[in-house]
């Protein structure tokens, strides 16, 4: 079994092994709040106009901060739906 010393000279970091898509999600929630949170500071106070525009902002953030992640989850899921078809497809 290999320990956690080899794992770094061999293989991902403890940070590469966490599953992708809860990586993911987890930045756009952040994303998200950050941008509700600069909305609301810039004296954003409609409720519905502050949600929409936070909704707005964060994904367009998202889509250009969140490539790599994006990336990688797509991989992941990608890689899980060919393992499942079978082999005569």
């Amino acid at each position: 079994m290999p320990d956690a010393k080899s794992d770094r000279k061999h293989g991902a970091s403890n940070l590469e092994r966490v599953h992708p898509v809860l990586v993911y999600t987890l930045s756009r929630i952040g994303l998200f709040a950050v941008a509700f949170g600069v909305l609301w500071l810039l004296g954003l106070s409609n409720m519905l106009v502050l949600l929409v525009a936070a909704f707005a902002l964060s994904g367009l953030a998202s889509y250009v901060l969140l490539s790599k992640q994006r990336d990688a989850m797509s991989a992941r899921i990608s890689g899980r739906i060919d393992r499942a078809k079978p082999q005569g497809d």
